[in-house]
């Protein structure tokens, strides 16, 4: 039986981006909503800062933060353009999402 007073907290993998097949941000974060503002107001990271990284263009909701930090890590060894077919599959105008998924 699952020890119930360690359950762990879900998690997302979310990628910004500057524009339509700009440069991309793959990371993960238990808390989107947060996340993306520290990226908008220029306190998230530092590659997001440089590039003008505001617009979210996917995000992926996980039931446990182990599962996002594993996605994230696999998505961040992904080739350039399996990214770009991965974000286009679901969002294919590179449409900021924050709005639907925040």
């Amino acid at each position: 039986m699952r020890d119930t007073g360690a359950m762990a907290r879900g998690g997302y993998t979310y990628c910004m981006t500057n524009k339509a097949r700009g440069v991309l941000y793959i990371g993960v974060t238990a808390d989107l909503a947060a996340r993306i503002a520290q990226h908008r107001d220029g306190t998230g990271s530092a590659f997001c800062r440089k590039y003008g990284l505001t617009r979210l263009v996917l995000a992926e909701a996980h039931e446990d933060i182990t599962l996002a930090i594993a996605r994230e890590k696999a998505l961040k060894a992904w080739k350039r353009e399996w990214k770009i077919r991965l974000i286009e599959e679901s969002n294919p105008d590179w449409r900021d999402i924050s709005d639907l998924v925040i």
